[in-house]
């Protein structure tokens, strides 16, 4: 069956994403929140923060960028949840497929759905005057970190999606994650926290990418920051991953 994983994650794909263009609710409810959070940053809050930069949604839109991800990730449990209870995973189990290709085609559809927001939350900050010199290789380096960043979130939304009992359960994992950008460098700079909150912000992962994505932005050396940065998010991905997989395996077992 593993000759036909792509071809059949494929197929799996298509189907997902002709749900999402059907419900295009999806996209909007999770680019709603992250601009609404911008707004709310940069027209009201943002005159009271000191970032020493001269362009307050250019320090800010990394951090927006994480949290629209881990917004949109909570649809990939939501998804997976529905398609637990409504038997189809039961009928693919009957059919000569990948078992794999299952997973990998909502985690695909969660990768596409999310580049989408993050389009739409970019332009919206271009229309609020974000703007940045940099060139083709630091965009594609912005786009690599935040696409290994959402496979990563994926993968651990998968978890509670194959085993909430509720749908508001599958999709309450996420709450955390949004929460994790305000203790982080995405919103203030870390020098003026508390020393246990600015340990903490200093040291998870959110701060590495933000910083990161901050620096390729504004055309600034990244330093060790990119190494941690994707040490985080491979780890993450490994790790969730590999109980994702054994989570679906007793499932359908």
């Amino acid at each position: 069956m593993t000759t036909h994983f792509f071809g059949d994650t494929a197929t799996l794909l298509g189907r997902s994403l002709r749900h999402i263009a059907r419900s295009m609710d999806t996209i909007i409810t999770t680019t709603l929140m992250p601009i609404a959070f911008m707004l709310l940053f940069v027209y009201v809050l943002g005159g009271a923060i000191n970032t020493g930069s001269p362009s307050y949604v250019t320090y800010l839109l990394p951090g927006i960028l994480i949290i629209t991800i881990a917004s949109g990730i909570s649809y990939t449990a939501f998804r997976l949840f529905l398609d637990m209870k409504g038997g189809i995973f039961e009928r693919f189990q009957s059919m000569p497929i990948a078992r794999s290709s299952v997973l990998w085609a909502h985690v695909l559809t969660s990768l596409v759905a999310n580049l989408i927001s993050i389009v739409v939350v970019v332009l919206v900050a271009l229309l609020m005057g974000f703007r940045s010199g940099a060139g083709v290789l630091a965009w594609l380096g912005v786009a690599g970190i935040l696409i290994l960043f959402t496979l990563a979130l994926t993968w651990i939304a998968v978890i509670p999606g194959l085993t909430a009992k509720t749908i508001d359960g599958a999709s309450a994992f996420s709450y955390p994650l949004i929460f994790l950008p305000f203790i982080s460098s995405a919103f203030v700079p870390t020098d003026p926290m508390p020393a246990p909150v600015r340990a903490f912000a200093e040291n998870q992962p959110v701060t590495h990418i933000v910083n990161v994505i901050r620096d390729l932005f504004t055309q600034q050396p990244v330093g060790t920051d990119i190494w941690i940065a994707l040490a985080w998010c491979v780890g993450i991905l490994v790790v969730a991953y590999f109980f994702a997989m054994a989570t679906y395996r007793r499932k359908i077992s």
